[in-house]
């Protein structure tokens, strides 16, 4: 799997096609947006009936990137669940294969929007935020708070008439792509995202290589070093 590797405030890191983001020197391995449990909370406030599979698709990816990089710690950026109760609902193979990969590591599940609280009965610890060097990692971007790595926005792009899950790199924020199975995207030229990223690069995931492409102009040289590896 071909990663693409930058510089961001003084951090080295790895962009993975499986839209994980690897900080090798700390070997953290560190994703956004699991939600998981999403089938069964559509479920259970009346929503549309999805097969209840997402958890188990979306750590066999993960797995995937323990198995190849074997990280001392994995950060969540918020949103593991799609709610605190989905916590207590999920099934129980994805309990035993969340309780496999913490086993050994640290654990960090950062709270979101969806999951404001510390997951009962989960492996590891709950935060607010980390730190890694003087760049923070939370769940949602912080205008005028940076820099920051963080989740919550979703970024997709357009590449080849289809939407990709993508990293967005601005100069004071870097906003990683949702990693659980059923999740949705917004564009990276969207108002929202435009007002945190007015430029910068946004990296779409894929199956052999992480693809970069402008937005809004050039990158902010000095604050992000662009290296594929």
């Amino acid at each position: 799997m071909t990663g693409y590797r930058f510089a961001f405030h003084g951090l080295v890191l790895e962009a993975r096609p499986s839209g994980a983001l690897w900080w090798p020197e700390g070997r953290w391995l560190i994703v956004s947006d699991l939600h998981l449990g999403k089938s069964e909370r559509l479920a259970r406030r009346g929503g549309p009936l999805l097969p209840p599979y997402e958890g188990l698709l979306t750590l066999e990816r993960l797995s995937a990137e323990v198995a190849a990089l074997d990280p001392a710690a994995v950060v969540s950026l918020g949103d593991g669940f799609d709610d605190l109760a989905a916590v207590t609902a999920l099934d129980a193979q994805v309990v035993r294969r969340i309780g496999a990969l913490a086993r050994g590591r640290d654990w960090v599940w950062i709270g979101g929007n969806h999951d404001p609280g510390p997951p009962q009965g989960m492996p590891g610890r709950a935060a607010e935020a980390a730190m890694i060097g003087r760049v923070t990692l939370r769940h949602a971007a912080l205008s005028g708070q940076g820099p920051d790595i963080s989740g919550h926005y979703h970024p997709v792009v357009r590449l080849a008439g289809e939407r990709r899950r993508s990293f967005l790199l601005g100069g004071q924020h870097l906003l990683l792509p949702a990693f659980g199975a059923y999740t949705g995207g917004l564009a990276c030229d969207d108002p929202a995202l435009r007002a945190l990223v007015p430029t910068g690069f946004a990296m779409a995931c894929g199956t052999r290589a992480v693809v970069v492409l402008p937005v809004g102009g050039p990158a902010p040289l000095g604050r992000a070093r662009r290296g594929r590896i």
